[in-house]
């Protein structure tokens, strides 16, 4: 077999370079769906750290499609305060957590969000996600348990829809798909002085 002229090879780097922007073109269809980060931020309040969040969530078509049928989906906010070690594995020092129920009540054409014993009653979809998407005031630790002057402090932080308390035979069907990861992590490094 002769050998391949430098044109063809021109002519594959091209084809690659080709397919590598439509995948990027159609990949960024999907960048509109999922979890957004709008405000974190850690504070000193009154001898506690408390945690603030703001996401925007956009649901991919298959979520909304169940929640329509009158499938309630989770959402999970985590957070993590450790403490940098050297010596050791980082040092948890507190973990909060929270859920939000999101469900369709087809009878009253509302949407309802429940966390912990509250639930409220919202006309749109929108509305709803919009409660289920943020938190105010978490305490995260008292003061007094940490070390003011030490810099090594960071926070966590995860946000997602939680597809473990979805009915059984949804959670077996979704394995593979990408529709319902719909989530966001981050780190913020936490400064504790005055």
């Amino acid at each position: 077999m002769p050998p391949l002229p430098a044109s063809r090879s021109n002519l594959q780097r091209l084809l690659q370079g080709w397919l590598l922007a439509c995948w990027l073109l159609c990949s960024t269809a999907a960048w509109g769906q999922g979890v957004e980060l709008a405000g974190l931020q850690v504070q000193r309040q009154e001898g506690e750290l408390t945690l603030d969040f703001n996401a925007r969530v956009n649901l991919p078509r298959a979520v909304e499609e169940a929640l329509q049928r009158g499938v309630p989906i989770y959402f999970v906010a985590q957070a993590q305060l450790l403490r940098k070690r050297w010596y050791w594995r980082d040092e948890r020092i507190a973990r909060v957590s929270r859920s939000w129920r999101v469900a369709y009540q087809p009878l009253t054409s509302s949407w309802r969000v429940g966390t912990g014993g509250l639930n409220q009653t919202f006309p749109t979809l929108s509305e709803a996600l919009a409660i289920a998407s943020r938190g105010a005031g978490w305490k995260l630790a008292e003061l007094s348990q940490l070390d003011v002057g030490d810099g090594g402090y960071y926070l966590q932080f995860s946000y997602k829809l939680d597809t473990a308390q979805l009915p059984g035979p949804m959670q077996f069907g979704l394995t593979g798909q990408g529709d319902w990861a719909v989530g966001v992590n981050t780190t913020l490094k936490v400064e504790l002085g005055p």
